[in-house]
């Protein structure tokens, strides 16, 4: 799949940076010459220009990728980047981030496919996570986790199937050291086993504190 990321500041140098690690063709666009210059061998193109019309996204190849990702920070400009990528080049689909939740509004109505608020949902999954009483690895809705949970004394010698008839939990796979390994209904539960368990949080906690 081939990414454009469209200003690199901390947010969208770690998105662009993330997905060359992960394989992706990745067109990095800033107008600082220095952070071009810092990314330059992390990213397939990297490009230091201003991002102004229509013509200034067709010269980077924004009309030619999968996904672009508009990461600046500047209220109008990330909305007139948008609505152009999206009405104007058709682009398949426009991650933009949002610094306030009037500027995602504006975002969604111009047709952005997400748009993401960095800080706010950072600092609203930490808080989430610190306050559940077992280890979150995945937050995938307000009231379901995906957790990582030692197993109690009560719980050793039980099998994987009464965990989850009696929890309404599913139990995917059990952690040792860095391996993660797949176990069956039938697993014995041994003394420390770390389980990955999914489930709702209520179920979740009632796991962790018996």
């Amino acid at each position: 799949m081939k990414f454009c990321v469209i200003g690199l500041g901390r947010f969208g140098y770690q998105v662009a940076s993330s997905l060359a690690e992960h394989g992706m063709d990745v067109v990095g666009v800033d107008n600082h010459e220095t952070i071009i210059d810092s990314i330059k061998d992390r990213i397939t193109q990297p490009i230091c220009m201003q991002i102004n019309d229509e013509e200034d996204l067709k010269s980077i190849g924004a009309d030619e990728v999968d996904t672009v990702i508009v990461a600046m920070g500047d209220f109008a400009q990330s909305i007139l980047i948008t609505a152009l990528l999206k009405r104007k080049l058709k682009v398949p689909r426009v991650i933009t981030r949002s610094i306030s939740p009037i500027h995602k509004e504006i975002l969604n109505l111009v047709g952005a496919d997400q748009v993401v608020l960095p800080e706010q949902e950072v600092g609203k999954r930490l808080a989430d996570t610190l306050s559940l009483p077992f280890k979150s690895l995945i937050q995938v809705t307000p009231d379901f986790s995906i957790s990582l949970i030692q197993a109690k004394e009560s719980l050793v010698g039980s099998q994987v199937k009464d965990i989850e008839d009696n929890y309404e939990v599913k139990c995917i796979a059990k952690k040792t050291n860095d391996e993660v390994l797949l176990i069956s209904e039938s697993y014995i539960i041994k003394a420390k086993d770390n389980l990955i368990i999914s489930g709702n949080n209520r179920n979740l906690a009632k796991i962790s504190k018996i």
